[in-house]
Formats: structure tokens, sequence, C-alpha cells
């Protein structure tokens, strides 16, 4: 089944002639290492399947730094909903990690679709559901527990390709710490681990 339609019908079940007016919108579009889906500062119209490849969600302090906030990998929908709802540029921006391939639609189809296809109204009330619950268990992270608690959460979650896939001081800024923070962090918890199985 086509990735999309897979990822959709994580929400509802939608019939061939529901699916077919989504699927005929659809454009591929690869990303190079380092090239934005969505910049900070611009109109962000469309939305994106991620086929394959891995992009982050960040932003541009004033003084210059970048802070990642999240991740998208395989079979991820992304986009800036803000831009999308508000017609306002985004506030963040979505950049490829490495080669990537997605799967584009403007955000104005799904509009469409929510008007001629009641299925789709569910699908985009369960999505924003979805996507609140996200948002709630991220800021609840960042706001109640300690950097190292952090990052035990993240190596006890289900966020495994973070780990495997990310480099450290993207990893680092999505803990909100530094890599040294981080690296510090990860040489005390081993310590206590050696510790532990060597019993002392």
């Amino acid at each position: 089944m086509h990735p999309l339609r897979t990822y959709i019908q994580r929400f509802v079940s939608l019939t061939d002639a529901e699916w077919a007016p989504l699927a005929a919108g659809l454009v591929s579009r690869q990303l190079r290492r380092k090239e934005d889906f969505v910049t900070q500062g611009r109109l962000a119209p469309e939305l994106a399947m991620v086929v394959s490849g891995a992009c982050r969600l960040l932003y541009t302090r004033p003084d210059g730094e970048e802070r990642t906030t999240y991740f998208f990998f395989d079979n991820h929908l992304m986009g800036s909903y803000q831009s999308c709802l508000t017609g306002q540029p985004s506030q963040f921006s979505i950049q490829a990690l490495a080669p990537t391939e997605l799967l584009t639609f403007p955000y104005a189809l799904l509009r469409q679709l929510f008007d001629q296809h009641p299925v789709y109204e569910r699908f985009g009330r369960q999505l924003a559901e979805y996507l609140l619950l996200g948002t709630d268990a991220r800021l609840a992270e960042l706001l109640l527990l300690s950097p190292e608690q952090r990052y035990q959460a993240l190596l006890h979650s289900h966020k495994t390709k973070i780990l495997e896939r990310i480099p450290q001081q993207y990893i680092a800024s999505y803990l909100g710490i530094t890599p040294v923070s981080l690296s510090r962090i990860r040489a005390r918890l081993q310590a206590d681990d050696e510790a532990a199985l060597s019993g002392t």
C-alpha cells in the first residue's frame, strides 16, 4: 500500500475513491543534506511524507544559535502546520540531515478534501489530537525533567532512530543541552553501569 495512505489509515479508513484525489496531488521531491523543506521566516504551504531519509525541526535564535526540537524519519508526515493554518511565515525550519525523498502536497488540497469527504475531516481532527499529545509530552520533558532524566527517557523510549541515526550535536540540542554536557552525562551513566556490574 502507498506509504501516505498507510499513514492516514492509522487514523481512518479510506476507500479507493477517497484516496484518489490526494494521490493525484502528490509530488515527489528530493532534498540534499542540509537543504530546507521549510525555511524559518518564509511561507510554508505544503506538507510532506518522508519516504526515506531524516529531517530535523529547528529554529534559529536572534543570537544565531540553532535549536533542534524534533526529528522526522521514514513514514513521518511533516510540515509547518502553523504556517499552513495561518498563512503566516513559518517560525521554524525543517532541514534534511541526509539525502531525503519526500512526497509533498499542498495543505490547500487537504482543506478541499475536508469539505468533500468527511473521512478527511475525521483524519484532520485525529491528527491534530495526536500532534497535541506529542507536543504536550515534549513540553513536559523539557519543563519537568533534568537533562540527565531527559537523556535517560530517550534511552528507554521507542525513539531508537534518534540514537541510531542522528549526530550527537543534534541530540544534545534536542535535549536542551550542549554536546559537552551530553558527553558528561553519558560518561557518568556509563561509570554508574560499570560500578553496578562490578558490585562496587
